[in-house]
């Protein structure tokens, strides 16, 4: 049994990972700031002995809030993920990548914990190459209104391997693709749960720019099993490695999807592309693949059924 702390612990995919940990019969200690998160998503955990939850956040250090407790591992997954909200704060949004990373590695190099950080396909912001692979370097605007967390994730990144140089801190880093699934927020601007919560509200599904733009949909517990497995893996494993669903779908394809599956009678509604939006994002998993024996297995269909499923016993509460 191992100690591990997650930050981000209450999150859309944190809640999943404390789950899949304490399945594994681990101790979990979850650390969470709330400016985002609902604490709905851990209310399952209230009475688990192995589960501890730290309300904190990752910009403060955090060895004053562990009060002495020894941690195995680290999973940094500490941050706003959707443009709403990382939009909202921009320079917290930051500081929590940067500082939060700094806090997070300072803690790892002073216990020996191997650390995790979850890193994000937004580092190649605009991709001018298909699909992104690992070692394509990025067409990020610096100075555009998601630079701050496309630039935040790129500067963790630095600080995980430059610590991993200097200090021999044992780091992996992942880069998240779109990921969907229970338990993401209704009103957190991402495509999947706007256009199921709209479908099911029986609103107009806001389609931005001509709807030909692709994204790559992965399940929310492929992408854990992706996780645990990279976690997991030889210390001569750093990363960055890429987690997401290499299928590809435009938007008016997912939105089709939705309304077929929901039920839906209602409209589309086309609107103006927000600036820097990728028109096209699509992984090469083949780092993932060689190195992890991992790929997704939940189909797109069957993962929005699931989600769906949960929208709607959360509208009807």
């Amino acid at each position: 049994m191992k100690t591990i702390l997650i930050t981000g612990g209450a999150g859309f995919l944190g809640s999943h990972l404390c789950d899949r940990l304490l399945a594994q019969g681990h101790r979990v200690i979850g650390l969470d700031s709330f400016l985002t998160a609902g604490r709905d998503n851990l209310l399952h955990l209230k009475d688990d002995k192995k589960f501890s939850l730290l309300e904190q956040d990752v910009i403060h250090p955090i060895d004053a809030a562990l009060a002495g407790q020894h941690v195995d591992e680290i999973y940094n997954l500490a941050c706003p993920a959707s443009p709403v909200h990382y939009q909202h704060d921009p320079i917290h949004t930051m500081q929590t990548s940067v500082i939060g990373a700094l806090n997070v590695l300072e803690l790892a190099r002073r216990t020996g914990a191997r650390i995790f950080q979850a890193s994000t396909s937004e580092v190649y912001g605009d991709p001018l190459i298909h699909p992104q692979t690992e070692a394509y370097l990025g067409n990020v605007n610096t100075i555009g209104p998601r630079a701050c967390y496309d630039e935040g994730k790129r500067a963790a990144e630095t600080l995980f391997f430059d610590y991993h140089r200097r200090y021999g801190v044992e780091i992996k880093v992942v880069r998240i693709f779109n990921t969907y699934g229970p338990r993401m927020a209704a009103n957190d601007g991402r495509v999947v749960s706007n256009f199921i919560v709209q479908a099911l509200r029986g609103e107009d599904l806001t389609i931005y720019g001509d709807g030909s733009q692709t994204r790559s949909f992965c399940y929310v517990d492929d992408l854990v099993e992706g996780f645990i497995r990279l976690m997991g893996s030889g210390a001569e494993v750093l990363g960055p490695v890429n987690l997401g669903n290499p299928g590809e779908f435009t938007m008016l394809e997912l939105a089709t999807q939705v309304l077929r599956l929901t039920g839906s009678t209602s409209k589309l509604s086309f609107q103006d592309l927000p600036q820097d939006d990728p028109k096209q994002r699509c992984p090469d998993i083949t780092r993932a693949r060689e190195g992890l024996g991992w790929e997704p297995t939940v189909g797109l269909e069957v993962g929005l059924e699931r989600t769906i499923a949960y929208f709607r016993g959360k509208l009807s509460n």
